[in-house]
């Protein structure tokens, strides 16, 4: 199994705890509890730290092959940092070990990337959120995977292996609610003019704009944080308009911040957010080509242009 593969799983007991909480018998007195008796998940038993390598990536004990059976969690290391809050995105490094052979798939001890895709939120599961929302800042927990199917154990790894996920958090900040850095001058005259509420909301005036056949990717803002990868996992707000003016749809008007990864939008879209910054703000005018060609999609006519005000509020 790919470690992709692995943190999709991962990433979807986050969004959907897709199992009957099970009765947890979890005493004050054993600390590797902790993170079970606060969220309700199931603990995870007989996984222990056994302490870090040379390259400070964690060394579990347990014995092998592990059975895991439905998502469960082992506190590993109680943190001494600052309170989780609701808003909040977190960081981690992480190492996913399978749990037939003891062997790590992936981690990011090692080279210190952090992984920030979770945000506390009403969005993630209850006894996720409720697990987050009781951590502080230097914990570490062993999270189980029970294996995906049934089938054979006879490669290094199958799509029915189980993982266990070790996930220490790093930091917890809240994400930007629009694009906050310096206002750029020198934008061409015959762009489509925007203009800002003082929430940030955008409004569009198409100037007699007529659209190109070309991508169009001007920063109204250049914000100063990281910047964005070709595959990454953007939080946005964004409104999007035709050249005649009609908004087809908004973030800001939903009143919630959208998330997704450039690999799974149109090509206007991870073409004109790649390489930009955190905190930028970019119009783009997105030719059918690079957006829905021939096919109508919701409020969308066929060969459409579309014109496009992206505020980036993070980027992982």
């Amino acid at each position: 199994m790919k470690s992709r593969n692995v943190i999709t799983r991962i990433a979807a007991g986050v969004l959907a705890l897709g199992m009957s909480i099970a009765m947890i018998g979890c005493g004050n007195d054993n600390p590797a509890a902790a993170a079970a008796k606060a969220s309700g998940i199931p603990l995870l038993e007989g996984v222990k730290l056994k302490g870090y390598d040379k390259k400070g990536v964690p060394q579990l004990e347990f014995k092998k092959p592990l059975k895991i059976s439905q998502n469960s969690i082992a506190t590993l290391e109680q943190g001494k940092g600052a309170a989780v809050k609701d808003g909040q995105r977190l960081c981690f490094y992480s190492d996913v070990v399978n749990a037939r052979t003891g062997k790590t798939v992936s981690e990011t001890f090692s080279t210190k990337k952090l992984d920030c895709t979770v945000k506390v939120s009403k969005q993630i599961s209850s006894e996720y959120r409720k697990l987050f929302l009781s951590a502080k800042l230097g914990d570490m927990w062993a999270m189980g995977i029970p294996g995906s199917s049934s089938g054979s154990q006879t490669s290094s790894a199958n799509s029915d292996d189980a993982y266990i996920s070790v996930m220490k958090l790093i930091s917890a900040e809240k994400d930007l609610t629009r694009a906050q850095g310096d206002k750029v001058s020198d934008i061409p005259a015959d762009l489509p003019k925007v203009t800002l509420a003082k929430d940030g909301m955008p409004s569009i005036d198409m100037n007699g704009y007529k659209g190109s056949d070309k991508l169009v990717v001007q920063p109204l803002i250049k914000g100063k944080g990281a910047k964005v990868g070709e595959h990454a996992v953007v939080s946005v707000n964004y409104t999007g308009w035709l050249l005649n003016g009609k908004e087809f749809d908004s973030s800001w008007t939903r009143g919630q911040s959208a998330e997704f990864s450039l690999d799974q939008v149109v090509k206007g879209w991870s073409q004109g957010l790649a390489g930009q910054t955190v905190g930028s703000q970019v119009l783009l005018v997105v030719p059918p080509s690079l957006g829905y060609g021939d096919q109508a999609s919701g409020k969308i006519p066929a060969n459409s242009t579309l014109v496009f005000v992206v505020d980036i509020l993070s980027a992982n």
